[in-house]
């Protein structure tokens, strides 16, 4: 079996490759949804809402959804423009 020299170039090489991979790991797990369709335990919990209260948004056009098969998905891009669309600004 041939032995290799590892110099410390090599290393520093591993490292920063290392340290990227990681941060693309965060990156993804950083609390932000990666799938773009939500089914509704997955808003109520991403929104911390009722089941009457997801209800209660979809009847009055809140919050947009798709409905098929009987299955209610949101988009979640759309989830989070409703929420920056009805931020509230108060001055005090």
């Amino acid at each position: 079996m041939p032995t290799s020299i590892i110099t410390t170039d090599d290393l520093r090489e591993f490292k920063l490759e290392l340290l990227d991979d990681i941060k693309e790991l965060l990156n993804n797990q950083s609390g932000h949804i990666t799938k773009r369709w939500l089914k509704s335990p997955e808003i109520k919990k991403l929104l911390g809402i009722s089941s009457g209260t997801l209800q209660n948004l979809r009847i009055n056009g809140t919050l947009p959804y798709t409905k098929v098969g009987g299955v209610l998905y949101y988009d979640y891009e759309e989830i989070m423009s409703v929420m920056e669309n009805n931020k509230i600004h108060n001055k005090f």
